[in-house]
């Protein structure tokens, strides 16, 4: 049977391969950020989330009937850190509070330089906390965009190797809203972004609270239009994927 072929003009054909005109990492940053990640998710391994704020700490010690100060968490995060070796095996991460980071083990060693000797990867919190979003149903944004290429820059060089920024939604007849899904998702990724240029990977962090009564299929929905817009937005701000958790 007769067919149509049409081609393309070399005047206007491009090549196979599109790249982008500005980019945003070189070869060598991706693959650094690669290989970080893929040491965190080693077969078998986890994240330890140690980045607990400093109210936070203070309700669990409150439990025990310990006083929230500064030595008693040094002290607690010490006796967490210290522990033998092989919890490498099972863990190729652990998330740190700012304070952390700059705290000392009883043999004074800077606690980032005792989880790295263990082969584990050192992280930071770098979010600064919600704030509301007005004129929603009690939905919120994160903080702490202003200043994080310079604290991401000072983490990398005071041993930190990936970052964690958590954005929040809820589930209500009137959330997710479109606002709060595209606020957060561009949040997200301008964090991830600034993350990268400074040699951190960032933890992707749309956390959708399951509190409420609604049933799983809106839940469902929900996390499957939240997940969407903030990938859309890690790729219009030219986040690579394999860098990040």
């Amino acid at each position: 049977d007769p067919c149509l072929l049409v081609t393309a003009s070399p005047k206007y054909s491009r090549p196979a391969t599109m790249t982008h005109p500005f980019p945003a990492l070189t070869t060598e940053q991706k693959k650094e950020l690669s290989g970080i990640a893929q040491r965190i998710v080693e077969k078998g391994k986890g994240i330890l989330a140690a980045d607990e704020s400093v109210g936070t700490m203070g309700n669990r010690l409150k439990r025990i009937n310990v006083e929230n100060t500064e030595e008693n968490r040094r002290f607690f995060r010490d006796i967490l850190f210290s522990v033998d070796p092989s919890i490498s095996e099972n863990i190729g991460g652990v998330i740190f509070f700012h304070e952390t980071l700059y705290q000392k083990s009883k043999n004074g060693k800077l606690f980032p330089e005792l989880i790295k000797e263990k082969g584990i990867v050192v992280g930071i919190k770098v979010d600064k906390g919600v704030a509301a979003l007005t004129g929603t149903d009690g939905e919120t944004t994160t903080q702490g965009l202003d200043g994080l290429a310079e604290r991401c820059a000072q983490y990398k060089k005071d041993g930190a190797d990936f970052a964690k920024w958590r954005c929040v939604l809820k589930i209500t007849d009137a959330a997710p809203s479109s606002l709060a899904i595209q606020e957060n998702a561009n949040v997200l990724a301008r964090y991830a972004s600034i993350c990268q240029q400074n040699g951190l990977v960032p933890i992707v962090e749309p956390e959708i609270l399951p509190d409420g009564d609604h049933d799983l299929q809106r839940c469902q929905y929900a996390t499957e239009k939240v997940l969407a817009a903030v990938y859309k937005a890690l790729n219009d701000h030219h986040v690579y994927l394999e860098g990040t958790l």
